[in-house]
């Protein structure tokens, strides 16, 4: 007797989904979409350029909006195409405040996709187009991404304290009459974690003197303390968050491109900005024992599989899979004209050059999904100069 139990058409019809999210074409449609809407997202903010000396604020919210337009693909991606839901453990209370008041997000970075988990946190409370991040002085020249990034005034650096201080407080500072509730996130460790980085940060903490961390990098204080300062009276709370997935997972943006489905938790902590020290050295201290509270949580993770506290698991928001559509609908009706006409030519050189440019599509989104990489992170931190 056959031990094989036969496949439900329910079941059938999943494998079928399944396996079509895992198709190069697929692929190809989806980085389509996001690239060729990236730079129409990126013409439409060259057109407020005129708009900003006339009403800044105005130019500032359309902005915002059309940053959404960009960045919530990657969250509808995440949420709708995977099927990835993050979990959120915190408190209560807590949880009717966030997106309603400015915050700093104090972010792990232990995974690939920690970033869309991020984005994902923002856009369940409704401050994606409004977040801000650090990112490195070159995105900043990159079409899409950077060019966007641009507009949205996030804060570029060059990983030079000296040439990057006055202009990260000068960022800080243009933060302070922002018209929409935004996050800062930030991630304090500086770069991604690796065991090589560990290994060369823990010699620097028994240097220092100070407590060993297992999950994490000895934070970078002096930028937090910076941040810190400059936005007091703008930001209510530092969000300590901490980040983990189930049943030992590694979560890959390959595997999300693939639809695949992982399982974040994410533990959140609100901690009043009056409370942190203001004075640098205090500061500092202050930080690293947050630190240390964060890696006995990812201790106790690995070992119950869940964070303290209540948990609740947010309703994804619609407006994100709305916007993906609509510029997926947008997008696909010339492409299809341009395949119709294309088979009707018969053209050689036009085949070709097709051909060309979803080569070229794919090479570019490959080289995007590369950069999340975790073999492929920065080696900013080897060797670890803390600062």
């Amino acid at each position: 007797m056959s031990s094989h139990f036969p496949i439900s058409a329910e079941e059938g019809k999943m494998g079928l989904v399944q396996w079509l999210k895992g198709q190069f074409l697929c692929h190809l449609v989806i980085c389509y979409g996001f690239l060729v809407s990236g730079l129409l997202v990126n013409l439409l903010q060259i057109c407020t350029l005129p708009l900003w000396p006339i009403n800044k604020q105005l130019a500032r919210r359309i902005n915002c909006k059309l940053g959404y337009c960009l960045t919530s693909q990657s969250v509808a991606l995440l949420e709708w195409w995977s099927g990835t839901e993050v979990v959120l453990y915190t408190d209560p209370e807590n949880y009717r405040l966030y997106g309603k008041e400015n915050a700093i997000v104090v972010l792990n970075h232990n995974f690939e996709i920690d970033f869309l988990c991020g984005w994902t946190f923002c856009d369940i409370f409704g401050v994606l187009g409004a977040s801000k991040c650090l990112a490195k002085k070159e995105l900043s020249y990159l079409p899409v991404i950077g060019w966007m990034w641009y507009f949205l005034e996030m804060v570029f650096i060059k990983r030079k304290w000296e040439e990057d201080k006055r202009n990260f407080v000068q960022s800080l500072q243009n933060l302070r009459d922002y018209p929409e509730n935004f996050w800062f996130l930030l991630h304090c460790e500086g770069t991604r974690f690796t065991e090589e980085k560990h290994q060369v940060s823990m010699e620097v903490a028994e240097k220092k003197g100070l407590p060993k961390l297992k999950h994490h990098l000895l934070p970078r204080t002096k930028g937090f303390w910076v941040a810190v300062q400059n936005l007091r009276g703008t930001v209510a709370a530092v969000y300590c968050c901490t980040l983990n997935f189930r049943n030992n997972e590694t979560p890959t943006l390959l595997g999300v491109l693939n639809g695949e489905k992982y399982h974040p938790d994410l533990y959140v902590r609100r901690i009043p900005l009056e409370s942190i020290p203001e004075d640098e050295a205090e500061c500092s201290a202050w930080l690293h024992k947050l630190y240390q509270e964060k890696d006995k949580f990812q201790e106790d993770y690995s070992q119950t599989g869940c964070f303290p506290g209540p948990k609740v698991t947010p309703p994804r928001r619609s407006w994100a899979l709305i916007n993906w559509l609509g510029w997926t609908c947008l997008l696909l009706y010339p492409l299809c004209l341009l395949l119709v006409q294309l088979v009707k030519s018969g053209s050689i050189l036009t085949i070709l050059a097709t051909v060309g440019f979803c080569a070229a599509v794919s090479v570019g989104v490959r080289w995007m999904i590369g950069q999340t990489e975790i073999k492929r992170s920065s080696s900013y931190g080897v060797p670890l100069n803390n600062k």
